[in-house]
C-alpha cells in the first residue's frame, strides 16, 4: 500500500509529531500502554508504520521520561525518527511543543497523532493532509459519536471549523452536537509554530490543550477545517477491555482485505492474523488457525484446522495440518505435505516431501519427495549446542525412528522402523539401529499362571 495525497497536491514534506508520552496505567502493566501488542506489532509500530507509508519523511516521538524501552521501539520501526522527551505531563500542547525543534524546520505539513489510536488509516492521513495544500492551517479529525458524552465537540459554521470545545465546558446547544473531536491535527508547517507556542494553560490542571489550536489560527486571520472518519477509526486505548476492542477491529480488517485479494476463510471470524501475514490467491484456511509474525504462504496451498504458523514460509499447493506448528525458519516445499500433531522449526522441507503426523523435524535440510514416518524425530540440541540433519531426496523414514544429529543420510537411503541413527547413512543404503528381537515361547502363558497362583495366596 502506498500514500496518495489527492493526485493534483504537488509533493509536499510532512513531519509526523507521534505522541507516546502517555504511562497508561489503566493497562495495570509494567510496560507503557503504547508498548502493547495488536495483530503482534505495538501500537506505537502501528502508528509508526501508518505515517510513514502516509508519506510523512520525518517523524517526531515525543516520550516521557525514562522511557528507552519506547524510544527502542520507535528506532525499529523508524530508524532515523527523532525522539523529544516531554518532561512534565501537562496536556497535548504541551506534548506536541516538546517536539519544537522538528517543528522549526518549518515542513509543508505536520500531523499530529497518537500512539494510543493504532486504528487510524493511511486514506485518512491523506484526508487530514489535503486541505493543507489548499490553504487551510489547521485541519481536525471528527467523528460522529454513537455517545458524543465526554467528547469535545467540533462546532462547525458550514464547512469552516470555528472551535473545538470540551465537554465540561460546552452549552447544552453544544452538547447535542454529534460531530465530536477524534484528536488528531493536521498544520500548514509555516505557520505551525506560531500557533502552538500561543497556547495557554487554561484550566485547573494547568494544562495546554491542542485543540485551542483552532481558534488560535482563527484569531490570526487562518482557516480552520474538519475531515471525519468513522468511530472505530479514533478508537482509543487505555485499559485491557479496549486492547481487545481495537484487536477484533484490526483482525476483522486484515480478515476482509485478505478475502478481497483472494483467500478462501472458511470461518474468517476464527481466524487470527499478524500484521505482515502475507498470503497467495486461492489460499484456502480452515477454522481456527493463527498466524504468527513472519508468514508468507503461497498460492494455492491449504492450512487446516487448527494450526498454528510462526517465521515461515509455504510454497504453492503445499498443505498444513491440522493441528500442526510451524515455527521460525520452517520453510514448507511446493506441494509438501505437514499433517497432523506435527511441528517444524528452522527445517527446509523439498518439494513433494511428506511428515504426515507426530513428528518433530528441528534443524534440518529435508530433500524433495522424503516421507518421514510417524514418531520420527530429529534429535537436534545436546542442552549445549544445536546440529543440523540432513536428509537427500526421496529417503524414507520409517516410523518412531531418531535421528541423533549431527546427521547426514543420503538420496533413497531407508531407515528401519523404530531405529536410532547416530551415524551418516549413505545415499541407497539401509540403516537398522535397533536391538536384536527376542521370542520365548510361551513366557506369557507362563507369567499368568505364576502371577494367579501368587494373587490367590
Amino acid at each position: 500500500m502506498t500514500s496518495s495525497l489527492p493526485s493534483n497536491t504537488p509533493s509536499r514534506s510532512c513531519l509526523a509529531v507521534v505522541l507516546a508520552a502517555g504511562e497508561g496505567t489503566r493497562m495495570k502493566s509494567s510496560k507503557p500502554k503504547v508498548l502493547h501488542e495488536i495483530a503482534n506489532r505495538s501500537m506505537l509500530g502501528h502508528v509508526l508504520a501508518t505515517v510513514t507509508e502516509a508519506g510523512a519523511d520525518r517523524v517526531a516521538v515525543v516520550i516521557g521520561p525514562d522511557r528507552d524501552d519506547v524510544a527502542r521501539d520507535a528506532h525499529r520501526q523508524v530508524p532515523d525518527a527523532e525522539i523529544f522527551v516531554q518532561r512534565e505531563r501537562l496536556g497535548t500542547g504541551h506534548a506536541v511543543l516538546s517536539a519544537r525543534d522538528a517543528l522549526a524546520r518549518r515542513p509543508d505539513d505536520v500531523i499530529v497523532v497518537y500512539a494510543d489510536t493504532p486504528l487510524v488509516s493511511l486514506e485518512t492521513l491523506a484526508r487530514l493532509r489535503a486541505p493543507l495544500a489548499q490553504g487551510a492551517a489547521v485541519v481536525s479529525l471528527g467523528f460522529e459519536a454513537r455517545d458524543p458524552t465526554g467528547y469535545g465537540r467540533l462546532i462547525m459554521s458550514g464547512d469552516e471549523l470555528l472551535d473545538i470545545r470540551e465537554h465540561k465546558d460546552a452549552s447544552e446547544a453544544e452538547r447535542a452536537i454529534r460531530l465530536c473531536n477524534g484528536g488528531l491535527m493536521a498544520l500548514r508547517g509555516d505557520v505551525a509554530l506560531a500557533i502552538l507556542e500561543k497556547i495557554e494553560n487554561r484550566n485547573a490542571k494547568q494544562e495546554y490543550y491542542l485543540t485551542d489550536a483552532v481558534a488560535i489560527a482563527r484569531s490570526l486571520g487562518h482557516r480552520a477545517v474538519a475531515a471525519t472518519v468513522p468511530e472505530e477509526e479514533v478508537h482509543g486505548v487505555n485499559d485491557r477491555a479496549q486492547l481487545a476492542q481495537a484487536e477484533r477491529m484490526i483482525q476483522e480488517r486484515l480478515r476482509q482485505a485478505a478475502m478481497a485479494d483472494g483467500v478462501t476463510l472458511v470461518a474468517p471470524e476464527t481466524v487470527f492474523f499478524s500484521h505482515d501475514t502475507r498470503l497467495g490467491r486461492d489460499v484456502i484456511v480452515e477454522p481456527h488457525v493463527v498466524f504468527g509474525p513472519g508468514v508468507v504462504v503461497e498460492d494455492g496451498a491449504v492450512v487446516h484446522s487448527f494450526s498454528h504458523l510462526e517465521g515461515t514460509h509455504v510454497a504453492p499447493q503445499a498443505g498444513i495440518g491440522p493441528f500442526a506448528r510451524l515455527r521460525p525458519g520452517a520453510e514448507i516445499g511446493p506441494k509438501a505435505k505437514i499433517g497432523n500433531f506435527v511441528e517444524i522449526k528452522n527445517t527446509q522441507l523439498g518439494a513433494g516431501a511428506k511428515v504426515s503426523h507426530l513428528t518433530y523435524l528441528g534443524d534440518a535440510n529435508i530433500g524433495a519427495d522424503v516421507n518421514i514416518g510417524a514418531g520420527a524425530i530429529t534429535c537436534n540440541y545436546d542442552g549445549f549446542g544445536k546440529y543440523r540433519t540432513e536428509i537427500g531426496e526421496g529417503a524414507f523414514i520409517g516410523s518412531n525412528s531418531s535421528l541423533v544429529a549431527p546427521l547426514k543420510i543420503g538420496a533413497g537411503a531407508f531407515v528401519g522402523s523404530g531405529s536410532v541413527v547416530t551415524e551418516d547413512v549413505p545415499a541407497d543404503a539401509l540403516a537398522l539401529g535397533r536391538g536384536r528381537q527376542v521370542v520365548k515361547e510361551e513366557w506369557a502363558r507362563n507369567f499368568r499362571v505364576k502371577s494367579q497362583a501368587a494373587k490367590s495366596k
